[in-house]
C-alpha cells in the first residue's frame, strides 16, 4: 500500500509495488550516533531510504539528523525546507552549495520526558535519491519527514525538504548521522530501497 501511494504521488518513481527492492537494513545500537549503507549497487533507478528514528538525548522532543553520500563532509550540499507544526510554519534554505551535509529537519525524536512520555514515540522519514548512479548528474535528494506527539504544544510537526549533492560521482554508499552528540536507540530502524526504472 505504501509504495503505491508513494509512486503515485511522486514523479520520477515508479507506481508499481514490484519496482521496490530490498538492498539493505540497519537498526540503532544505542551506541553509536551513525547509520551507513556501503557498497551499494549501480543496478538501480533511484534509491529510497525509510527509517523511524530516535535519539537518547532527551532535552528535545525532536532533532534533525543529517545525510552525506560517499563518506563526503566537503561544502558541496544545497538544502531547503517547509515546516510547520499546526500553527506556525518555517522555512528555510540555501541559494548555493555551501554544506557538509543535508539536515533532516527535525526527523528524529528525542527521549525527552513529556506528558505523555516519549519514551514510545518516533519520528518517520522518507527520503528519494533521484538518479544516484548517473555520472554526469548532480544528485538531487528529497524528504517528507513528522513527528505527532500526541499532546497540546509546538512539538509535532511535519516538514517536506530538498537537498542537492553538488558532484557527478555516482553514490555507492550514505551515511545518516544524529548531529547532535546522541546516538540513535534500539528502537530506531532504516531500510535502504532500490528502484527499478
Amino acid at each position: 500500500m505504501l509504495n503505491t501511494v508513494l509512486g503515485s504521488l511522486s514523479s520520477g518513481v515508479a507506481a508499481s509495488t514490484s519496482s521496490y527492492e530490498s538492498i539493505a537494513t540497519a537498526t540503532g545500537t544505542g551506541s553509536s550516533g551513525t547509520i551507513t549503507f556501503s557498497s551499494i549497487p549501480s543496478t538501480y533507478k533511484h534509491l529510497q531510504i525509510r527509517f523511524m528514528a530516535k535519539t537518547t538525548l532527551t532535552a528535545s522532543a525532536g532533532y534533525t539528523p543529517v545525510i552525506t553520500l560517499n563518506g563526503s563532509s566537503s561544502s558541496i550540499y544545497a538544502e531547503h525546507f517547509l515546516t510547520g507544526d499546526g500553527s506556525t510554519a518555517q522555512a528555510s534554505g540555501g541559494s548555493s552549495p555551501s554544506t557538509t551535509s543535508i539536515q533532516l529537519w527535525r526527523a528524529m525524536a528525542g527521549s525527552k520526558a513529556s506528558t505523555p512520555t516519549m519514551s514510545n514515540i518516533m519520528a518517520v522519514c522518507i527520503i528519494d535519491i533521484l538518479d544516484y548512479a548517473s555520472t554526469t548528474k548532480n544528485k538531487t535528494v528529497r524528504y517528507f519527514a513528522g513527528l505527532e506527539c500526541n499532546y497540546a504544544g509546538t512539538e509535532s510537526w511535519v516538514t517536506l525538504g530538498s537537498g542537492l549533492y553538488a558532484a557527478t560521482t555516482a553514490v555507492s554508499s550514505l551515511d545518516i548521522t544524529t548531529n547532535s552528540g546522541g546516538n540513535f536507540t534500539t528502537a530506531s530502524t532504516f531500510a535502504l530501497y532500490g528502484i527499478k526504472g
